[in-house]
Parts: structure tokens; sequence; C-alpha cells
């Protein structure tokens, strides 16, 4: 699933070449998780003024309303001025005087759906409980600190949830809590305030460099230059179980927590 470096770096990729772009055609494919919410001609003649994100949402703010623009489990959007006939998984295309943004996405858990603004009753449903943006100024330790405090579940769940701080998808928990020293097991509401300030910082760090490194690509990410990420290759436990840390030599293990696989080095990271 792209998480929140993969659709930034997917913001990055195209929203300065679409932005000031007039929309001129809209073609969906088979349909999405969510519908529009609005007749296509809706959009017909707007303006993209610009590309912002908000957890794993893009959007695309218009002269009237504004789009979001969910990946899902599978997508990816490309932009580009002439691109090829829509294939099997093309499912939307947003046609504009600059280019041609598509979604291509194979499980179509992907959506694309129409709000009047942020405050509007269907962009709140889907925007409305994020947590902290970990990239923005709002992201404050002491904040983070008190929802954390608040939460009984393992640390690496909290995370995930979303609800405290958007954004920390499972490579990314995995990585910043072996970077903070931090058993994924361990109880948030259990943290000290120094492990979680270690934490604060180490899910900044982590997810600032996976978006330098263009995102990590597992399966089939890719920006809308047709681009793979790289983090993946610099990751210190994720998929690494039985291998050597390379901080310390001690095997990697692995375990399931919530459905999802955590992998966590049991000398560098406490309880």
């Amino acid at each position: 699933m792209p998480e929140l470096p993969e659709v930034e770096v997917t913001r990055l990729s195209f929203a300065e070449r679409i932005a000031g772009a007039q929309i001129v055609g809209v073609r969906f494919g088979m349909p999405l998780r969510w519908p529009l919410g609005v007749e296509p001609q809706v959009l017909l003649k707007q303006h993209v003024l610009a590309v912002r994100r908000r957890g794993k949402y893009l959007l695309l703010d218009l002269e009237d309303g504004m789009v979001m623009l969910h990946l899902g489990m599978s997508g990816s959007l490309s932009f580009v001025q002439q691109p090829p006939a829509p294939g099997k998984h093309d499912h939307f295309d947003l046609c504009t005087s600059y280019g041609v943004l598509r979604l291509n996405d194979p499980r179509r858990f992907g959506a694309v759906v129409y709000a009047q603004s942020e405050q509007a009753p269907v962009a709140q449903k889907l925007l409305g409980k994020l947590g902290m943006e970990p990239l923005g100024p709002e992201f404050d330790v002491v904040l983070f600190r008190h929802g954390l405090l608040r939460r009984k579940a393992p640390i690496k769940q909290v995370l995930l949830a979303g609800d405290v701080v958007v954004g920390v998808g499972n490579i990314y928990a995995s990585e910043a809590l072996f970077r903070a020293g931090i058993r994924p097991t361990t109880a948030a509401s259990r943290l000290s305030r120094p492990r979680i300030a270690r934490l604060h910082q180490a899910i900044v760090a982590v997810l600032a460099r996976a978006v330098e490194r263009g995102g990590s690509t597992l399966r089939d990410f890719s920006n809308a230059h047709g681009e793979a990420g790289h983090f993946q290759l610099e990751a210190m436990v994720y998929a690494r179980e039985g291998l050597a840390c390379k901080a310390c030599a001690t095997p990697i293990k692995a375990i399931r927590q919530g459905q999802r696989s955590t992998f966590f080095c049991p000398s560098c990271q406490k309880p």
C-alpha cells in the first residue's frame, strides 16, 4: 500500500506541472472504492490551482471545490501530455490543457471524490479524524506524547492507526521504532518522555529520508514520472527476518501484529 512518503513523492512529481491547467475532460473506467459524488461535468473548465496532501490523500484544489485522490492498495498516478489508450487497470483520467492525470489501480481500492471544501461532510468523513502531519510544523512532541499516553495498545499499532500521527505505515513504523530503540509490542502508554521524544525525532527522520529516496517500491509503486522508490534498500529491520542486525549483528525477528508483519531487533529495541 502506498504510504505517506509514496503519496508525497507522487505529489511532488506532478504538482508543479499541473498547476494552472484547465480541466477539459474526465474519464472513468471500472468503479472505484467510492463514487465521485457529482456529475463529472462539474469539473469541466475548472482550473487546477494546487495539489496538496493530507495524510495519504492528494487534494487537487479547483476554482470551485476540490478533488480528493486516494491510491488505495495498489494505485499509482501518471501525468503525461499524450498517454496511450487506457489499459485494463486505468480507471480514471483527468484530462487537462497541460496533460492527462491517470490513475492506474489494479485492485480498485483507490478513490476519486469531489468535495466543495475540506469542511464539507464528505471531506470530513475521510479527513476529519486524521492525526497530525509528521512532516509539518504541527507535529508537536507534546501533543504527540499526550496522544500516546492515552493509548494502551502496542506502540506500533497506535502508529498504524493514524489518529495520533498520520502516514506512518508498516515499513516506516518498523524503521522508526528501530531508530528510537523501542520494541514494537511496548504499550504506548508505558513510554517515558525521553523515549517518546526519540520516537518523534525518528518518525520525522525516517519519513523525510523516505521522501528523499523516492519512497519504497516493494511491489509496483512508481511516481508520476514512472520512477521507482529506493528507501527499501536502506531498511534496517523491515523484511530482514533472520538476517544480522546492521547495528549489533543480532538476528532480526518477525512477528504478526494486527495481520501485519512487524520486524525488530530484540537487542537494540527494548520493551
